[in-house]
């Protein structure tokens, strides 16, 4: 259905950006489809919005389609003590939601990822993580409108090519090998998710340090998935790392959570470092015998780095504005991996403050940064 365009500073957790051409929702999986085809059969821009947590959009606003998923409700399959869960939903499903709902069933795998705003459908693209699970370790397929071969497609886990914060489905937004690009949108537009979990109380092994620590057990070691999500919820909050609650406004929510991704270097380039920057195991995306990724065989040639401890020790503290106290856009004052919105931002002061930030490691460290949100109608 089509209204009047919203400013899409509306749909986004940055709550910047102008409006779009055009805005439509849709309820139905025929509607998001037809939405995209209409729009692909004339060369029209097309931005399909979820949560809008992973946007940051020109002030100019967006020369095209906005269309927004609106469908919700998660189906189970099966479950069963042999097989587990298989549960699906579509795009539209808010992600949180979907791990309230397992932690309360039991459904063991995606307990660490609890608060992460946005919906489903973009889980898989971003192959979100934290706390040391990702959705790698619990995808079994995904269902995509496949906006080149203008039909719809099963991919398999193992067609999905995850890596850290990526997959086959974003990389096609960017390669020609995919026939693009089909920036802002990948080629493939998820229709929905289906999710292979495993049945009981206890979380998959804990595998980030600091959960563990909160939860008082030995990294490797379980503990009661709803203990997790409480943990976790707690240590987001206090990052200013969940969406923002309008009775409570705090602007350092008003962001897209982490704008940089952890860089990874070559083990053999990692003396680049200072000797106190962390370092990281990095361990494939989907081990043979976890639900989730956390434990998976670790990778000898690459180690993640922080980009907080990077940002910070670069001199950007918490709180840091490139115009000072009257900078409208500044790093979170709970943590310096958000760049957040005080309140009238622009896009252009947001990326102002993330030029800076970006150059000012480069040269202390000879590392680029890379954004993780995705740029429409702007580039650093």
């Amino acid at each position: 259905m089509t209204f009047d365009a919203p400013s899409l500073a509306d749909l986004t957790t940055l709550r910047v950006g102008g409006s779009p051409d055009r805005y439509v929702e849709t309820a139905t999986e025929a509607e998001l489809v037809d939405a995209v085809r209409s729009a692909d059969e004339v060369g029209e821009p097309v931005l399909v919005v979820g949560g809008g947590s992973n946007l940051l959009v020109a002030d100019e606003g967006f020369a095209g389609v906005v269309v927004r998923d609106t469908r919700r409700g998660a189906r189970v399959e099966s479950e069963d003590s042999c097989g587990g869960a298989s549960v699906t939903a579509p795009a539209g499903h808010g992600w949180d939601a979907l791990v309230r709902q397992a932690v309360e069933s039991d459904w063991v795998g995606i307990e660490a990822l609890s608060g992460i705003p946005g919906t489903l459908g973009a889980a898989p693209v971003q192959n979100i993580g934290a706390y040391g699970q990702e959705i790698a370790g619990v995808v079994s397929s995904v269902r995509v409108w496949d906006r080149h071969e203008k039909r719809a497609r099963m991919l398999a886990a193992g067609e999905l090519g995850f890596g850290y914060r990526s997959s086959r489905l974003k990389d096609s937004m960017y390669d020609a090998a995919d026939d693009g690009p089909w920036y802002p949108t990948p080629r493939f537009v998820v229709l929905e998710v289906s999710l292979q979990m495993r049945l009981g109380s206890l979380s998959a092994p804990v595998a980030y340090p600091e959960l563990a620590r909160t939860l008082g057990v030995a990294v490797g070691e379980r503990a009661p998935s709803v203990d997790v999500r409480e943990a976790v919820l707690a240590l987001r909050g206090g990052k200013g790392m969940l969406l923002d609650d309008p009775a409570q406004p705090d602007h350092d929510r008003w962001s897209a959570g982490s704008f940089f991704t952890n860089p990874i270097v070559r083990a053999s380039d990692a003396s680049r470092l200072p000797a106190d920057a962390p370092q990281f195991p990095v361990r494939t995306s989907r081990p043979a015998a976890t639900t989730g990724p956390s434990l998976g065989e670790v990778d000898p040639e690459v180690v993640k780095t922080s980009a907080a401890w990077l940002i910070d020790h670069a001199g950007f503290s918490k709180g840091y504005g490139v115009y000072g106290d009257a900078s409208l856009a500044r790093l979170s004052t709970k943590h310096t991996l958000a760049l957040t919105n005080r309140g009238g931002a622009s896009a252009s002061d947001l990326l102002t403050l993330a030029r800076t930030v970006r150059d000012g490691v480069l040269d202390a460290y000879g590392i680029e940064l890379v954004p993780e949100p995705v740029l429409v109608g702007v580039a650093l």
